[in-house]
């Protein structure tokens, strides 16, 4: 939407970056099994752009598992409005503690490599 660009006229990346994350964050708590949140993000580009009414996909993977920590990649995928085109517009790596009841950081609980 338009209070999503930046002042260019192109969608804002740190727009991207949260809806990456948002993504990132429902395959860790899933897997995880409860609440999950962001202590680190990295590792990103912005190799194409994306326009104003295009849809965003974003596609993620579990990287690597720690003993209260998960790093997931996430892929943003564009698709024209009105056709089929399609875009890589973003990519990035995020890092989650899993947290219990007391806020405090717990065991992941279930792990598996999926596409969220």
């Amino acid at each position: 939407m338009p209070t999503d660009l930046n002042p260019y006229g192109g969608v804002f990346g740190g727009w991207l970056m949260s809806q990456m994350a948002l993504g990132a964050g429902s395959l860790a708590s899933r897997e995880g099994q409860g609440k999950a949140v962001v202590v680190s993000a990295t590792d990103f580009a912005f190799p194409g752009a994306m326009a104003v009414g295009d849809e965003l996909s974003v596609y993620c993977e579990i990287l690597a598992t720690g003993n209260t920590s998960l790093t997931i990649a996430a892929e943003a995928i564009a698709r024209t409005r009105n056709g089929e085109a399609e875009t890589k517009v973003a990519s990035g790596t995020f890092k989650f503690v899993m947290l219990g009841d007391d806020d405090k950081p717990r065991p992941v609980r279930a792990v598996g490599s999926k596409w969220a």
